[in-house]
C-alpha cells in the first residue's frame, strides 16, 4: 500500500471528508491550512514593480471527527481513532507524510519567489532557509549531494534598494558546529544570496527598516524552543546606509 491511498486526493478546493481509519482518513492538502504564504505578507517594490513573497510547501490531511471530549460541535478537525485501541491518533497529522522521517513531497519546502507585476511572470525564485538537519545527516542520504532545499516557517520579507532581507524559520547546525538561524540578504534583481548574520532563533514576523543619525538600522523578532520572544536590531556601516 502506498503512502498515500487512505487518504482522498482531488483538484483543488476538494472538501475535507469525515475521518475513517481504514479509508480515507482526510484529504490530502498541498501546501498546508499555514501556507503556502501566510499571514506574515510579502514586500511590494514599487521600483522594480515586483512582489517578493515567502512561501512554504507542506503536505497536509484535513478530516472531521465527531468527538465530544474535544467540542460539542458535531464535526471538527481531527483523524479518525485507531480501532484496536481507540487513541486519538492525532500526531498522524504531522507524521503521516514522511517516509524514514523525510518529507514526502519534494523540495524546495522553503521559497522566495519574486514576481514581476507587470508580466505577471516569475522575475526569480530561490530556496530560502538551510536543508533541516535530519535531512542534511539522514542515514539513507549517505554520500548524496543535497544542494539547499529551503524549510518550512512564517517569513515576511523586506526590501530595500538593492537587497530583499529575510530570516531563516528553523534552527539548523551551521559548519562551526553552532545551533541557530540566519538572516540572510538576496540581490533583489537576480536573487542571488550576499550575505547572512547570526541569529539565535527563527525569525518571527516580518523584519523592518529605520534610520537613525544617519545610519541604518535593520530589526527581526526572534522566537523559538529554548528561546524567548526578543527583538534584534543590526546597524549597517555607514558606506552602506539606504541600500
Amino acid at each position: 500500500m502506498t503512502l498515500v491511498e487512505k487518504f482522498r486526493m482531488g483538484s483543488i478546493y476538494t472538501p475535507p471528508v469525515v475521518s475513517q481509519w481504514d479509508g480515507p482518513r482526510g484529504t490530502l492538502m498541498l501546501p498546508h491550512t499555514l501556507g503556502g504564504a501566510n499571514w506574515p505578507g510579502g514586500f511590494y517594490d514599487p521600483q522594480t514593480k515586483t512582489l517578493y513573497i515567502y512561501a512554504a510547501t507542506n503536505l497536509f490531511s484535513l478530516g472531521l471527527v465527531n468527538d465530544p471530549r474535544r467540542s460539542d460541535m458535531n464535526f471538527i478537525q481531527g483523524v479518525a481513532p485507531k480501532p484496536e485501541t481507540g487513541s486519538d491518533e492525532r500526531l498522524q497529522l504531522n507524521m503521516a507524510f514522511q517516509v524514514r522521517g523525510i518529507p514526502a513531497v519534494k523540495p524546495p519546502w522553503g521559497r522566495i519567489t519574486a514576481i514581476n507585476l507587470n508580466t505577471g511572470g516569475i522575475a526569480w525564485q530561490v530556496p530560502h532557509g538551510e536543508t533541516p538537519d535530519e535531512v542534511r545527516n539522514h542515514p539513507a542520504l549517505t554520500g548524496v549531494t543535497i544542494p539547499r532545499t529551503g524549510s518550512i516557517g512564517r517569513i515576511g520579507t523586506l526590501v530595500t534598494k538593492t537587497l530583499l532581507v529575510a530570516g531563516d524559520g528553523v534552527v539548523f547546525t551551521t559548519p562551526s558546529g553552532r545551533k541557530g538561524a540566519m538572516l540572510r540578504a538576496y540581490d533583489k534583481v537576480t536573487g542571488r544570496e550576499v550575505g547572512a548574520v547570526d541569529l539565535p532563533a527563527p525569525q518571527a514576523g516580518s523584519p523592518m527598516t529605520y534610520m537613525l543619525d544617519g545610519r541604518q538600522h535593520l530589526v527581526v523578532a526572534t522566537s523559538g524552543p529554548g528561546h524567548s520572544g526578543e527583538l534584534r536590531a543590526f546597524r549597517l556601516p555607514a558606506a552602506l546606509a539606504a541600500n
